[in-house]
């Protein structure tokens, strides 16, 4: 098939270290290539891929202090795509309602996978606009602030299988691996290790929104012996680093819409104790990936009994279900339906 993707410009493709959605639209669009498709990707200049490339801006936006105004780029964007429209037989895109009005008035088939929460009070007069705009949620938990949206699917994520493999390395941590924000409450991953008798090693990156919540929130706690704050990693070290948890330590406070760390963690054999917020209930087999956790209390619980936890079971329910392939596998069953003219 005759596919482009369409990324978001924040980051490049794949990203130079955080940034999920990219990170996904890059293991997607790689997949596709290596199952014999003919793929164009639309994104920053700045991008790595063996699809063909449509560099629509030099650089990824938040590497480029001088851009104001991040809506202008992904206008130009937008209408990149539609002069090229009729060259594929789908338009995927991943950047959120963008291309609703527009992809909407021509005739070439297109989704969008939607990355993010939608749990947002403006985002219904926009999907009660767009009825009949066929997108794809990332979870089921998802699709419940809008289920009025046309869900065509629920793709969960996938990564691809060699890149994050489990290390030979002694587990002596719990870990914290994303973002530094409220809604992901490293505070409370801080406490429960501590309470748990473990050390914590905390691999994040701290948003400039973000700032205060860190320093009135977290940065006092670093003063404890056992909490280590690494900063933001890549994929290169993510491995050895997760590798050497006892646990991936996720207790969320928001709908998280997917939460590519957990399959990341899996990928490593490394078992999830999470909150039972937005997807994990979807992405986290309890008892077998890791264990499901209402409170602080249960968290400690289950950081205690993660010798119940067989890693090498772990591995296998990322390989059973997160890989790259099936996602792609998944993705190419929705194009073929959406190119497929109904009678």
């Amino acid at each position: 098939m005759r596919i482009a993707q369409i990324a978001p410009l924040h980051e490049a493709v794949p990203p130079k270290l955080y940034g999920g959605t990219e990170r996904v639209v890059s293991w997607l669009t790689e997949e596709l290539v290596a199952m014999g498709h003919d793929v164009t990707l639309f994104a920053s200049g700045d991008s790595i891929t063996e699809a063909k490339l449509e560099a629509v801006w030099p650089r990824a936006l938040r590497l480029d202090p001088s851009i104001r105004d991040a809506n202008a780029p992904h206008a130009v964007l937008m209408e990149t795509v539609r002069q090229r429209a009729d060259e594929f037989d789908v338009l995927h895109f991943h950047n959120d309602y963008q291309p609703f009005s527009l992809f909407s008035r021509q005739k070439t088939p297109f989704v969008t996978t939607l990355h993010g929460r939608l749990d947002l009070g403006e985002l219904q007069p926009v999907f009660n606009t767009f009825p009949k705009v066929p997108v794809v949620s990332i979870s089921n938990n998802q699709r419940l602030p809008i289920p009025q949206a046309n869900y065509v699917a629920t793709v969960y994520h996938g990564l691809p299988a060699q890149q994050l493999t489990p290390q030979p390395v002694k587990q002596s941590y719990l870990a914290f691996l994303g973002r530094i924000a409220p809604e992901k409450c490293p505070d409370r991953a801080i406490r429960i290790a501590l309470a748990a008798g473990h050390k914590i090693k905390i691999a994040a990156k701290i948003d400039k929104v973000d700032q205060q919540y860190f320093d009135t929130e977290i940065r006092h706690l670093l003063d404890d012996p056992n909490v280590e704050m690494i900063g933001e990693i890549g994929d290169a070290q993510k491995p050895d680093f997760l590798s050497g948890a006892h646990a991936l330590l996720m207790p969320i406070d928001w709908p998280e819409p997917f939460g590519l760390v957990m399959i990341e963690a899996m990928a490593c054999g490394t078992p999830v104790i999470a909150y039972p917020s937005g997807s994990v209930p979807e992405v986290v087999d309890d008892g077998v990936t890791g264990f499901i956790v209402k409170n602080e209390a249960e968290a400690v619980a289950a950081a205690k009994r993660l010798d119940k936890i067989d890693r090498a079971g772990v591995r296998a329910g990322f390989e059973r279900r997160f890989t790259s392939r099936r996602m792609a596998e998944d993705y190419l069953k929705l194009y073929s339906q959406l190119a497929t003219p109904s009678i």
